[in-house]
C-alpha cells in the first residue's frame, strides 16, 4: 500500500463531500484528536460520537481519523512522547521518565484495560488526550480554507 497514494485518494474524497466547509473542518480536526489518542478499539466509536455532538461531518472525521492511522508505523514513537509528556505533567515534582515501561498489546478486555491505566496507561492516556490540543485548531482553519476555496472554485466552474 502506498500512503502518498491513498492520502491523496481520501483528501479528493474530503473535498466530494456536500457539507459546509466549517463542517468538514470540525470533522477533520476531531478525526485528527481521536487519532492521536492510545485508545485503540475506541478511536473510530469517540470520533463518531464526538462529530454527531458538535455538529460536524462524521464522514470527514472518520476519514481523519482512519488517515491518522496510515502512519501506523510511527505509532511507537508518538507514544513515547505522550508517554513522556504525560508522565511529566502527573509527576510532582515535574520529571521526565528516565526508562518506559514494556507494553504488552494482548487483546482488549477489562482486565487489560484495568491494567493499562493502573501502570503505562495513565500518563500514555493523558499525554495522548493533551499532545494533539496545539495541533487541532491549526488543522481546522487550513481543512475550513482548502475546502472553502475548493467550495467556491467548483461554484464558479458550475455557473454558466
Amino acid at each position: 500500500m502506498d500512503p502518498r497514494r491513498w492520502l491523496h485518494e481520501h483528501s479528493l474524497k474530503l473535498l466530494a463531500i456536500r457539507d459546509t466547509p466549517e463542517a468538514i473542518a470540525g470533522g477533520v480536526a476531531i478525526g485528527i484528536y481521536f487519532g492521536f489518542t492510545p485508545l485503540i478499539g475506541l478511536k473510530t466509536a469517540l470520533t463518531i460520537l464526538l462529530a454527531w455532538l458538535t455538529r460536524s461531518n462524521i464522514i470527514a472525521a472518520v476519514i481523519a481519523q482512519a488517515a491518522h492511522d496510515v502512519g501506523f508505523y510511527l505509532m511507537p514513537l508518538l507514544y513515547v512522547w505522550e508517554y513522556s509528556l504525560g508522565y511529566w505533567l502527573l509527576s510532582q515534582p515535574h520529571q521526565w521518565p528516565t526508562t518506559l515501561p514494556a507494553l504488552k498489546w494482548e487483546g482488549i478486555s477489562l482486565r487489560h484495560w484495568l491494567a493499562f491505566l493502573g501502570g503505562l496507561g495513565k500518563p500514555l492516556l493523558v499525554g495522548g488526550l493533551l499532545f494533539p490540543a496545539p495541533l487541532v485548531p491549526i488543522v481546522f482553519l487550513l481543512t475550513r480554507r482548502l475546502v472553502a476555496r475548493h467550495h467556491r472554485r467548483k461554484h464558479r466552474l458550475e455557473k454558466p
